[in-house]
């Protein structure tokens, strides 16, 4: 019987912590490194599903494509690349976690769920492009990229990103397969990257959209349906803060419910950035969640004890 289930979010660029070194041995170090606290947590009782990030490395396979098309190459569509990453980041996680659990004397198998989440096709996202993918890029290279289309914005002080479309996700394809592989005691990997924005036409089918999800809404509605006990979000800070990079920044331990609306309200959150985890964590509570914790990866077993992490409770 499953007691204690946990939706762990890790951020794409938790998985890259150098952004100056993003080589492929630098992010199977990330994954190591996260797959132990993982392991941690299975040793300790929780039951858990796994979900990732994928801005970054959907930022280096679109321009790697948008080069080898000037080269008569045909450029990947954007819900490919989604896919493409869910198997390849999917990949070193069990293969991480897997090596963890077994170093900890725990067999059991993990698996990566290749995920769709349906958006809606009139999302008013689709008008506004808000999430950030790929690197950071001075205001310089950013505006040349502007110039040959790119949608760009300025990251919350720490660089200037391309940005595409990130509509709602409304409902995970594939959730009977995930839960009943969780039921049957499997690790799981799901909804990477958000998931793959698909949308159904008048006919009902399935199609693929030129977006990319916020995987840490996908997380939150991914938790919300299993009925998980905590949501965790991993990502590159410890704590969250109020004033971010100004001289009056502090950092939150607890934030209620309501208090972390009404930071929201008042702009206190980078909307490529921290607003997400913000949000995808108020509509946990809000919809029944007992906590959510958003912390680094370095730290996850020490949030779980309360000992560090901002941890988003119940409370007006």
């Amino acid at each position: 019987m499953i007691e204690k289930l946990v939706v762990i979010a890790i951020g794409g660029n938790s998985l890259i912590e150098d952004p100056k070194d993003p080589g492929i041995a630098r992010q199977w170090e990330a994954a190591n490194e996260t797959a132990r606290h993982i392991a941690a947590m299975v040793a300790d009782g929780w039951h858990v599903v796994v979900t990732h990030g994928n801005g970054p490395q959907v930022g280096y396979i679109v321009r790697r494509g948008e080069i080898a098309a000037k080269e008569g190459i045909e450029d990947m569509p954007l819900d490919l690349v989604v896919a493409d990453t869910q198997g390849s980041i999917g990949y070193m996680l069990q293969q991480s976690l897997d090596n963890a659990l077994r170093r900890l004397g725990i067999n059991r198998t993990c698996a990566t769920v290749v995920t769709q989440v349906r958006v809606d096709a009139d999302d008013p996202a689709f008008q506004k492009a808000t999430k950030p993918i790929g690197g950071f890029m001075t205001e310089a290279e950013a505006r040349q990229f502007e110039r040959e289309g790119w949608q760009v914005m300025e990251d919350s002080g720490r660089g200037w990103r391309r940005v595409v479309a990130s509509p709602t996700p409304r409902a995970i394809q594939e959730i009977n397969a995930i839960q009943a592989l969780m039921l049957s005691g499997y690790v799981v990997i799901a909804a990477g990257g958000g998931g793959i924005p698909v949308v159904r036409d008048a006919y009902g089918a399935l199609r693929g959209v030129y977006a990319v999800i916020d995987k840490d809404r996908t997380s939150s509605l991914l938790a919300q349906t299993l009925r998980a006990d905590l949501l965790l979000i991993s990502t590159a800070v410890e704590k969250v803060a109020l004033h971010f990079n100004t001289p009056q920044q502090r950092d939150v331990d607890t934030m209620t419910l309501q208090e972390a609306q009404d930071y929201m309200a008042a702009g206190h959150f980078g909307v490529g950035s921290m607003l997400p985890k913000i949000q995808a964590g108020v509509e946990f509570v809000k919809n029944g969640g007992p906590k959510a914790i958003i912390t680094n990866p370095r730290n996850l077993t020490r949030a779980l004890r309360g000992e560090t992490g901002t941890h988003i409770v119940p409370g007006g």
